[in-house]
């Protein structure tokens, strides 16, 4: 094949009726909705019916720190899925929904690559079936209604400095990150909030979290969004809105179904961001998978000090998920990065480079054998990687003990991730793994941020004021001690300083602020500068997007 853009792939691939992929996996016609010709949902109804089925083994598809343009995570769990199926296996991957923010901001869409993507790829990354806009929806409606039950005489007594429930949309904005709501003579009572970027919102992670509807609507229902001047929680419940967000989320909580530019089937439902969220996709599109399919493939944003650890610490401890196997991609671009190298030398070869980046990648694969599965690194081929470089990378990844497999699937498709699909076969059906959670649920709040601190990105320990240790504990006394945290840190270093590279140690995690997800079932720890409602960048990529003369989307990348 000759590689192309990213677009002239996706338009000239040969879409099959979304019905013929759904057979793939057995699924009759009859329990699809389908939303055009290449696309449907799955019918609730008929995901309950195969709960009595045994699931196939699940891969986790996680990465080294990235540079700010990422390294092919999302194009190797579907070049994963295509070689898979090359080889013989009845696998389906499982991707996270795009979101507009970033799609219009820096990195780009998020449906994979070259011979590597998700298909149709302008559709996955922009509005899709509408799933995000209904979660974004959702969450505005409850921000409605907390200030419509301050207007009308607070009867929940409402404490209006104490409203922890902020707006959202999907889209980068950074002049929303702090408003003023109720300005005016007779718009409410006058307040200070602000949004957070939907992937960020609650509303994205419980509906990434719930098993069912019935257990949709008890987690939505189980938001706190206020205080009450007595200092007790007030919920969604309470506002009597948990129906209505339900309602707004029924239809968008079917797992969407896509496929591939080779026709495997894909369901690609739900998008926290890993470095301000949970950073996985939807639960219920992953336990459907494992019933339809022998291997399932997903991926967790970011490197795996966030993604994988919060895929291991809260997917996977809330699902009773056991991973068979976890692929580690690294490219020789970011471990140049994380050897010294400065962003306009990426291009150079710079073997020695390589052999010093590597201290990040062997970082990632400690902490992901740390949890018990046994791990492959993907090393995805560049164009520009040398034959000296990529014999660095194999040399390194054989002394850290990981056997390290080229892929080179954006140019070659399947053919180019044969290799690592029968290497990820026999580490998932060699018995080896051992899962479990770096810390049990009975630890104390502090002492998991803790945990996480050390024993994932090697900092000497994690630092906080002691209005934050009380909020903790007065959590823990309320009877949310029990819940694991998600970390919100940068994704470009292990620690909080993104130009910190390679394998930094002996450095202090700040907590500045801690929040409560009591529906998703976490507890949000915001460690250095993170925001949870990002901006733009200088030159966003909106600037190149825009339409041709006969009609067709450019610069969607």
């Amino acid at each position: 094949m000759t590689p192309k853009s990213d677009l002239e792939i996706a338009r000239a691939a040969t879409l099959k009726p979304i019905a013929e992929i759904a057979a793939k996996l057995d699924v009759p016609y009859e329990n699809l909705v389908p939303f055009g010709h290449d696309k449907a949902k799955i019918s609730l109804d008929y995901i309950a019916s195969l709960s009595d089925r045994p699931d196939g083994k699940l891969i986790l598809v996680t990465a080294i720190s990235p540079t700010p343009a990422g390294e092919g995570k999302t194009t190797t769990t579907v070049g994963l899925g295509d070689g898979l199926n090359r080889i013989g296996k009845r696998a389906a991957i499982c991707l996270r929904e795009p979101s507009l923010g970033p799609c219009f901001g820096m990195k780009g869409g998020a449906a994979g690559g070259g011979y590597a993507q998700v298909v149709p790829m302008e559709d996955i990354n922009l509005h899709f079936t509408g799933d995000l806009h209904a979660i974004t929806t959702a969450h505005n409606l409850l921000s409605a209604m907390v200030d419509n039950h301050l207007y009308w005489g607070n009867a929940l007594d409402i404490d209006p400095r104490r409203v922890v429930w902020k707006r959202a949309m999907d889209m980068n904005d950074r002049a929303l990150r702090q408003i003023v709501a109720g300005l005016g003579a007779s718009n409410g009572f006058t307040r200070e909030t602000g949004f957070d970027i939907t992937v960020a919102s609650e509303v994205m992670a419980i509906f990434c979290l719930a098993s069912d509807l019935a257990d949709l609507e008890r987690r939505l229902g189980a938001i706190v969004v206020a205080y009450r001047t007595d200092g007790t929680a007030v919920t969604a419940r309470d506002l009597k809105a948990d129906g209505a967000m339900t309602v707004l989320l029924r239809q968008a909580f079917a797992p969407n179904l896509v496929q591939t530019v080779e026709n495997n089937p894909a369901f690609v439902h739900g998008g926290p961001f890993a470095n301000i969220a949970h950073g996985c996709n939807s639960m219920i599109a992953t336990k459907t998978a494992l019933k339809l399919a022998d291997y399932v493939v997903t991926e967790a944003g970011f490197g795996a000090d966030l993604g994988a650890e919060k895929f291991f610490d809260i997917k996977c401890r809330k699902g009773d998920l056991k991973p068979s196997a976890a692929v580690v991609v690294a490219t020789i671009r970011a471990l140049k990065m994380h050897g010294g190298v400065d962003r306009t030398s990426l291009a150079q070869e710079n073997a020695d480079a390589v052999t010093r980046g590597a201290a990040n990648l062997a970082r990632h694969v400690e902490n992901v054998k740390g949890y018990g599965v046994p791990v492959v690194v993907a090393v995805n081929r560049f164009l520009s990687d040398t034959d000296a470089e990529i014999a660095a990378v194999k040399a390194a990844c054989a002394a850290m003990g990981a056997d390290a497999v080229l892929c080179e699937h954006w140019a070659k498709g399947s053919e180019g991730t044969e290799a690592l699909a029968r290497k990820v076969v026999e580490l998932a059906d060699g018995g080896t793994a051992d899962f479990a959670p770096i810390y049990p649920d009975a630890m104390p709040l502090w002492e998991k941020i803790r945990t996480v601190s050390k024993t994932i990105y090697h900092a000497r320990d994690a630092a906080a004021e002691k209005r934050i240790l009380a909020q903790l504990a007065a959590w823990e006394d309320a009877g949310y001690g029990d819940l694991p945290v998600c970390m919100a840190k940068t994704q470009y270093s292990f620690s909080t300083d993104p130009a910190a590279r390679g394998a930094p140690e002996g450095f202090t995690i700040p907590v500045r602020e801690v929040r409560l997800s009591a529906g998703a079932g976490f507890v949000v720890a915001l460690t250095g500068e993170i925001m949870t409602m990002p901006g733009l960048p200088r030159h966003p990529a909106a600037e190149k997007i825009g339409l041709s003369d006969e009609g067709w989307i450019e610069g969607l990348f």
